[in-house]
């Protein structure tokens, strides 16, 4: 089973594969910065850096169908009300370890180095 998804990235470039391919290399050079940058305001608890992060990255983990959006949830509960503070940890690392499995994966299938 793949790491990610490519069936809303096919359909949002309707076959057009240089273009797909301009959306996985912006999604490979955006997005593991943003998840570095968001752990990094968690670890510093800097709430409303973490959910900025969080809420960018958000269209493109769904685009790519990392199935994430719980986790996100919890880094934008605690960030916006304070809640599920405890659970935030758990969710960035969940996020990041996702991300880079899919950052790795998507390097190979589109033989990107």
């Amino acid at each position: 089973m793949n790491s990610y998804n490519l069936d809303e990235v096919k359909e949002m470039a309707g076959g057009d594969e240089e273009f797909m391919l301009v959306v996985v290399q912006t999604f490979l050079e955006e997005i593991p910065p943003d998840v570095a940058s968001m752990s990094e305001a968690i670890g510093n608890d800097n709430p409303s850096l973490a959910y900025q992060y969080a809420h960018k990255m958000k269209p493109n983990l769904q685009l790519f169908g990392l199935n994430l959006m719980d986790q996100i949830k919890i880094i934008e509960a605690w960030s916006k009300q304070g809640e599920r503070k405890d659970e935030v940890p758990g969710a960035a690392e969940t996020i990041s370890k996702k991300v880079d499995v899919a950052v790795i994966a998507l390097k190979r299938d589109f033989e990107l180095e």
